[in-house]
Formats: structure tokens, C-alpha cells, sequence
């Protein structure tokens, strides 16, 4: 049972290696669908075609001017050196917006005439291309228009004028060009010069107006600025009178020399008047413990009057102690050496006293003086708060006065220079390549247009092929119904064509020849169909190596899927090597007994099954073959109440040990219930699905209802298989100039061209 879904698996895989380059798929897509792409492509280009040529042809010619640079005034270092600044960029793309102005359009719009021109008279029609639904509705039926005023006539004149003109600046340079597009060439070429004029004299006009008016007002704001400069003279003189002042900048140096001398005299008496406090506090500090202690004071001790004394009387306390070792007190030398020494201690003590008072002195005068030049240093700071006073007030009269002559002087030598430049105006622009009338239609371009259209429409085709593509979601292909079923594939049946054609010669036998499908197999033996036929039975014979299949039963998701095709052709393929029983099950709608022309009321199954007839009556033979055939019989009431009856079982069970192999045309799974039933009495079941028809989510459902009641499903057959598209949509699977038997390795003898369209009616 294994060895056929192996040995497909081992096919499919080595499809899916084949198929891991995306560019294949995308070919076959686009083969399949080329008819399809290249008559869509036609089409488009055919109507394009169409509408180009129909096209009123346009016109355009271009003029280019050159416009001066604006007079830079240098202001800085950075822009001597910068080549391009940013102000050079404004003034030139300031001067490309004058040019597509509306005022210019009207200026030009007005020198041409153009609204008596044909193809700016907004009343007549001249729309080459229009979708206005008023052209679609009858005159009668069309609202009442109201006639367009003036205004609104030169307004659609200027806008459509705007709307073919195009100013393009030519990069790093001052040149830009003036196209205009006109179905007229010779108006092409002229409005371009005509604007180009109209621009420049357009600027000088203003810039003259301009030079005019500024000149009227620089006049009369002189004769206000000369009265303002008399009278701020006027304020200034008087200022000096009243203040008594020659020079100030004189007196407020001085002053400032003043003031900086008695901040030094200051500085010094601080530091003098604190010497000499110290030392006082000293001789104070040694007042209170006594006046013998004035001689503790370094200041008294430097003194050198002092300090002479000292060493005097250090001489004679020395003598004095020398007598003193000889003689005795009373002595006469002694006497005299005890007297001059008292005489020098009295002199010191009277000096000690005249430094102290001297001290007190000094420190008292230093503090006067310190006190004096404060005071004349805090005159001094006045006067100068005073001058500086004065010189502000005077500096604010002269910078007024100085401002009002300066601007008075430039007022004046203003109006000297817009005197002499309303004579001279230089233009702001030059025309340095007229445009010139152009014999070339500039569009539409017919060869272009018609290419990308042409493009456009393979692209389309292409896209749609692709999207068609991806929305058939039905089964085409064997590895589609192994990777979404998960069943393997036991054989795929060629599409036939109607019965009603012949079909190109195959052999003698068979020339010129119609084939019904469901004898196909009888039929045509040496037929692309007989040997998918032989394959199906190839597959379910392997299928049953371990466990044999007794009972095979047929079905599908839908009708007309060729279930009953299969099942009749198989049981004759069966038959030439078994003893084989076909069973028509689809009570509701039996299909086979038609094939074989017989009767509806002939007995089967529900006959026997109900003992209304024996098993001779019911059983058929199929002309040409060693098959028999049960009919499904007199249709019952309840087809299902009969197939799920005991009877029906042990039926079944007889006809399993009197047939070798008992195939089962059973109705559609997902239709009813039926096929339900049989696949729990058969031990094989095949699902047959109908290529490009039957949609995935259809053979899902009907897959796995069967799954559900645990039916034994060998296998599917993909049947209808269109071979006219094979070489294009199937070619990885073998079939095209080789035939389908080139990929399994069956019929290499028969390359046969036969092709039927069945139809099948279950």
C-alpha cells in the first residue's frame, strides 16, 4: 500500500528540486497565459494608437535671456570671496517668480491679443480632449449657462497662458530660458520674445518710477532736516553761554590729574596718621603704669638723643660701681660720681619726656592733615561729578547736532545721485537667443507614447496573469494534490475532446474515429488515456500487495467531476486481469447505465438488495469486455436508509466471494452521505479530482469527511488534464512534445495525439 505514495513522493521531489528556481514558475505562469497578455497588450496599444493620432499636434519654442547681477555691495570680507552668496541666489531666483508672474502674463496677454486669438477665445470651442458631461447630454437637457463676464474671460485666458509657459533657470549660471507651447508655431515663437521685452521693460518702468518718487520725497524731508540741524546748533550755542564753557574736555582733565594727586596725599596722610596713632597708643598704654615706663617705648628708645643719654648714664653708673670698690660713700669722688650720675638720670627722664610730648604731637598733627585732604578730596570729586554733568549734556547737544548734519548731507548728495540716475537705467535682463519657430511638433511624442503604452499593457497583462494565477486556487498539477490532500497520485487523466470532432490519426485502427470515455479504454487501448487508465490499476493493484483490496469505491467532491469515467474504465482495465463486478451506487443520480444504453428501470442494486430480483436479472456484461455490471436499479425513496440496511452488507459480502474485485461508482462525498456509508464496507477508496475545476477548500472538505468515518483512501486521480496546454503548464511533469508517458516511462511507443473531452453527467 505504501510503495506507490514512495515511489510519487520520490517524483515530486525531485519536481520540487527542479522548481527551487522561481524564474520557471514565473514562465509557465506567463506561457499559459500569453495569448491573453499579448492580446490585452494589442488592444492597448491599438487604442493608444488610436487617441495619439487624434491628438492635435503642440508646438514649442524657447528664447533665452541673460539677466544682469545685481550691483553687490561688499559688507564683509566672506562675501569679496564668496562667488555664489546667498543674496546672489535670491536676486536671480527673485527674478525667475518676475517672470512667471501674472502681471507680466496679463502685460503679454494684452501686447498679443490673444483673446481674439482662436485658441484662447474661451468662447468658441476649443477643447481637443474633454470629459465635460454637458458634450454627452442632448441640448435640450442641458442646464442654461450664463455668458462669462469680462473679467472672468481674461482671467481663463491668463491661467491657460500661465499654465503653457515654463521658465527653466540654466544651473550655475545667470541664463534661463522662456518656453512657450501652442498648437500654433509661429505664436510658440513669439511669445517668448514678447516676454522677454515685456520683462525688461517692465523693470526699467519700475525701477524709473521708483528713482521718481524716491527723489520727491528725499525733497521734502530736506528743507525739515535743515531746520532741525539750525535749531539743535542753535540749543548748543546756548548751552555754552549759560554753562561758561570754553573746554570742557581741558577742565575735566585737569580736575581728573587733581583728584588722582590727592588720592596719593591721602593714601600717605592714612598711613602716616596710622604710625603715628600706634606709637601714641604706646606712650597712653605706659601712662597709666607711670612715667618711668616711658622708656620701654621702642619709639623713645630709637630716639637718638635718648639713646645718647642712656649710654652717659651707663658710663657713669660704671664709674660710680668702680669708686664704689674703693671708696667708701662718703668720699669725696664719690660724692661727685654719685652726683653726676643723678644729673645724667634727671637729663634722660627730661628728654624721655620731651620725645613723649613730641609723639603726641606728631599724631595729632596727623590727624589734622589726613582730615584736610579728605575733605579737599571729596571738593575735588564734586567738581568732577559736576564737569562730567556738563560734559554729557554737552556731548548729547553735539552728537545731535552732528547727526542731523550728517543726515542732512545725505539726504543731500541723495538727491544728487537720483538726479543723475534717472538718466541712466540699465536694463535688468538681455535676450541672447531669440527663439525662432519650431517646424517639429514638440508632442505629443507618437513613438514614445505609443511604446510605454505598449509597455504599460505587456506589464498589465503580465500582472493579471499573475493575479489570476494566484486566485485559482483549483488543482493543476500532481504535487498540488500531495502537498494539500497529503494523498498520493495514482494516475492523471488526459482531457478528451468532444465527441461530436474527429480526432488526428492515432493508427489504422483507430483513424478518423470517435471515442465515448467511458469505453475509451476498449476503444482506443494504444491512447494517452488507456495508459493513465493502466496506471490507475497499476497503483491500486501495488496499493493491495498487503492487504487486498476486495471492495474499491469511487468518489469525488462534486458531480461532474468524471467519477464514473474512472470507475467504469478501471473495472474494464481490472477485468482483463480479475474477475471484476461494477456496482452503480449513485442512486440519485446513476450515470453508467446511460453509458451502456440501457434502460432506467432495469433491475440492480436496490433491487437486489430489496429481493424484488435475482442476481441474474440484475447483473449486466459490458459489450466488448469480461466485466459485469449491477445497475444502480429502481431509484428507492431513501438511497441511504437502503446502503446502510444489513441486507445491503451481506449482499456485499456474497458479491466479495463470487468477484475477484468489486468497484463501487459512488455519489459525490461532499453532496451526500452515501459515499460515507460505502467506505466503511470497501477496503480501498479513490478520489477522483478534476483539474483546473475543483477548488482546494471543495476536495478538503470531502477528504475529510471521509478521514472522519476512517475510510482507506489509496489514492486520487487527477482527471481532465488539458494536453493542448501541457507543453506550457505542466512541462515539469512530462508531458508536452513527449506525452505524459515520457514522465512515468509508460507508452513510449504510443506518442499519441488523441485528445477527448468527456463529459461526464454524474
Amino acid at each position: 500500500m505504501n510503495m506507490p505514495r514512495n515511489w510519487i513522493g520520490e517524483q515530486s521531489n525531485v519536481n520540487r528540486d527542479e522548481d527551487e528556481i522561481d524564474l520557471r514558475e514565473y514562465w509557465r505562469v506567463i506561457s499559459k497565459h500569453r495569448k491573453s497578455i499579448i492580446g490585452l497588450t494589442v488592444a492597448v496599444s491599438l487604442v493608444t494608437l488610436l487617441v495619439v493620432f487624434a491628438l492635435t499636434p503642440i508646438y514649442r519654442s524657447t528664447a533665452t535671456v541673460l539677466i544682469e547681477a545685481e550691483t553687490a555691495k561688499v559688507v564683509s570680507i566672506d562675501e569679496v570671496y564668496e562667488l555664489g552668496g546667498a543674496a546672489q541666489r535670491e536676486y536671480f531666483q527673485t527674478q525667475f517668480e518676475i517672470l512667471k508672474s501674472r502681471d507680466l502674463a496679463e502685460k503679454v496677454v494684452t501686447r498679443l491679443s490673444l483673446k481674439n486669438h482662436p485658441e484662447f477665445d474661451p468662447t468658441r470651442d476649443n477643447a481637443r480632449f474633454s470629459l465635460d458631461w454637458r458634450r454627452f447630454v442632448p441640448e435640450s437637457f442641458r442646464p442654461e449657462a450664463s455668458s462669462p463676464t469680462e473679467l472672468e474671460i481674461q482671467d481663463t485666458i491668463v491661467r491657460d497662458f500661465q499654465s503653457r509657459l515654463t521658465i527653466s533657470p540654466v544651473r550655475n549660471s545667470q541664463l534661463v530660458r522662456i518656453s512657450f507651447e501652442s498648437s500654433d508655431a509661429k505664436l510658440a515663437a513669439e511669445v517668448p520674445n514678447v516676454l522677454a521685452e515685456v520683462y525688461i521693460e517692465s523693470d526699467l518702468e519700475a525701477r524709473l518710477n521708483m528713482t521718481r518718487k524716491a527723489a520727491g520725497w528725499l525733497t521734502g524731508q530736506l528743507e525739515g532736516l535743515r531746520e532741525r540741524q539750525e535749531q539743535s546748533e542753535k540749543v548748543l550755542q546756548e548751552y555754552r553761554d549759560r554753562e561758561q564753557l570754553v573746554d570742557v574736555s581741558g577742565v575735566r582733565s585737569l580736575a581728573a590729574k587733581q583728584l588722582d594727586e590727592l588720592t596719593q596725599d591721602l593714601a600717605e596722610a592714612s598711613k602716616e596718621r596710622s604710625k603715628a596713632q600706634s606709637i601714641y597708643q604706646q606712650v597712653l598704654d605706659q601712662a597709666r603704669r607711670g612715667e618711668s615706663y616711658y622708656e620701654s617705648i621702642p619709639a623713645v628708645l630709637e630716639h637718638p638723643l635718648v639713646n645718647r643719654l642712656k649710654e652717659v648714664e651707663a658710663e657713669a653708673e660704671l664709674k660710680v660701681y668702680e669708686l664704689s670698690k674703693r671708696y667708701g660713700p662718703e668720699h669725696p669722688k664719690m660724692i661727685g660720681a654719685q652726683s653726676e650720675l643723678t644729673a645724667t638720670k634727671e637729663a634722660t627722664q627730661k628728654q624721655v619726656k620731651a620725645v613723649v610730648d613730641r609723639i603726641a604731637r606728631e599724631y595729632k598733627l596727623s590727624l589734622a592733615n589726613e582730615r584736610e585732604i579728605k575733605r579737599a578730596l571729596e571738593e575735588t570729586k564734586q567738581e568732577v561729578r559736576e564737569i562730567n554733568r556738563k560734559e554729557y549734556q554737552l556731548g548729547t547737544l553735539s552728537r545731535d547736532v552732528a547727526a542731523n548734519r550728517q543726515l542732512y548731507d545725505m539726504f543731500l548728495k541723495r538727491i544728487k545721485e537720483t538726479d543723475l540716475s534717472s538718466d541712466l537705467q540699465s536694463p535688468v535682463a538681455r535676450i541672447v537667443d531669440p527663439s525662432v519657430v519650431s517646424l517639429i511638433p514638440y508632442k505629443p511624442k507618437k513613438k514614445q507614447i505609443l511604446l510605454l503604452a505598449t509597455m504599460a499593457g505587456l506589464f498589465i497583462g503580465v500582472m493579471l496573469a499573475f493575479l489570476m494565477e494566484y486566485l485559482d486556487n483549483t488543482f493543476k498539477t500532481t504535487e498540488d494534490v500531495d502537498s494539500i490532500l497529503g494523498l498520493p497520485v495514482l494516475g492523471i487523466l488526459p482531457q478528451l475532446k468532444s465527441n461530436g470532432k474527429k480526432r488526428k490519426k492515432q493508427s489504422k485502427d483507430e483513424a478518423d474515429e470517435n471515442y465515448s470515455p467511458d469505453h475509451m479504454f476498449l476503444q482506443a487501448p494504444k491512447s494517452n488515456f488507456a495508459e493513465s487508465i493502466r496506471t490507475i490499476r497499476t497503483g491500486v493493484m501495488l496499493s493491495s500487495l498487503d492487504d487486498d483490496h476486495k471492495v474499491v469505491l469511487v468518489t469525488s467532491s462534486v458531480p461532474s467531476e468524471g467519477k464514473s469515467t474512472v470507475s467504469m474504465n478501471l473495472a474494464i482495465a481490472l477485468g482483463h486481469l480479475e474477475k471484476v463486478l461494477l456496482i452503480d451506487a449513485d442512486m440519485r443520480r446513476p450515470s453508467i447505465v446511460k453509458f451502456l444504453g440501457l434502460p432506467a428501470s432495469t433491475p440492480g442494486l436496490s433491487n437486489l438488495v430489496a429481493g424484488s430480483a435475482t442476481f441474474e436479472e440484475c447483473v449486466q456484461k459490458i459489450e466488448g469486455s469480461d466485466i459485469d455490471f449491477l445497475t444502480s436499479g429502481v431509484v428507492p425513496p431513501n438511497p441511504l436508509e437502503l446502503l446502510s440496511s444489513e441486507r445491503f452488507k451481506e449482499v456485499l459480502a456474497k458479491l466479495s466471494q463470487k468477484y475477484d474485485r468489486i468497484v463501487i461508482d459512488s455519489a459525490p462525498a461532499n453532496a451526500v452521505s452515501d459515499a460515507l456509508l460505502l467506505s466503511s464496507q470497501a477496503s480501498a477508496v479513490i478520489y477522483v479530482i478534476k483539474a483546473d475545476a475543483t477548488p482546494h477548500q471543495v476536495a478538503l472538505s470531502g477528504v475529510s469527511r471521509l478521514r472522519r468515518v476512517n475510510a482507506h483512501i489509496v489514492g486520487s486521480v487527477l482527471n481532465r488534464v488539458d494536453l493542448d496546454k501541457a507543453a506550457n503548464y505542466y512541462g515539469k511533469y512530462g508531458y508536452g512534445k513527449y506525452g505524459y508517458y515520457g514522465y512515468y516511462g509508460y507508452g513510449q511507443g504510443y506518442k499519441s495525439e488523441h485528445a477527448q473531452d468527456h463529459s461526464d453527467a454524474a
